[in-house]
């Protein structure tokens, strides 16, 4: 396990240049996908870039689509600059989804697929994160920070989160008490100055002071 985090850290250290696209239709770039990324990339995330975006290189994942049907391959986009690839991100990020005309566009970090799952099931949580009324962040490459009732906590492993957050509503939970007598729970009649009744709850277990009443002869 630790061997498989360590190599899952250097693909995502040797892919921190990548940025993955989605988006863009096939055969939309012409003849030279590079240049047209150059071009728009800047348009579509409003930023100025000096200097101008340099790439590594650029490509299309999967077969090329001959009749353009069909959901477009990705484009991975590997940027000379890291400060550059952090600006795009971030400009994305912060302007939500981007339009290319009718198109929607996605930016997205070239994470493993180790790290992709990771932050999928961190994020599978979000529901239970706001009912339980806890703070959160998601950061790179796959960490989820919560704070609650002034305590903060970082985790890095999914389950551990989920069971940080069972233990959150065991204790959310009220706490049920059931009246019982004590003829109902031994199942013979009381003898005189025997308690009445027995208040039983999930941590603790009250006698009352009554005392039985007696039929007098």
């Amino acid at each position: 396990m630790h061997l498989r985090s360590k190599l899952t850290d250097l693909e995502d250290r040797s892919s921190r240049n990548n940025i993955r696209l989605l988006g863009f239709p096939e055969g939309i770039e012409g003849t030279d996908l590079l240049s047209y990324l150059q071009d728009i990339l800047p348009k579509l995330t409003d930023i100025t870039s000096d200097p101008p975006l340099e790439f590594e290189k650029v490509h299309r994942l999967g077969p090329k689509r001959q009749d353009g049907k069909g959901r477009p391959g990705s484009i991975i986009a590997c940027l000379l600059r890291h400060g550059q690839a952090r600006q795009l991100l971030q400009a994305a990020r912060a302007q939500g989804p981007l339009r290319l005309g009718t198109l929607e566009i996605r930016l997205s970090a070239d994470f493993s697929k180790e790290t992709v799952d990771r932050r999928r099931a961190f994020l599978s949580l979000r529901p239970r994160l706001r009912h339980l009324d806890v703070k959160f962040g998601l950061f790179e490459p796959a960490r989820m920070w919560i704070t609650k009732n002034g305590e903060s906590r970082t985790f890095f492993d999914p389950e551990d989160l989920r069971i940080f957050l069972d233990r959150l509503q065991e204790q959310a939970q009220p706490m049920e008490m059931t009246t019982l007598t004590l003829q109902d729970i031994r199942g013979t009649p009381l003898q005189e100055e025997e308690p009445e009744r027995i208040m039983v709850s999930d941590s603790k277990l009250t006698i009352s002071t009554q005392t039985a009443a007696m039929p007098r002869s």
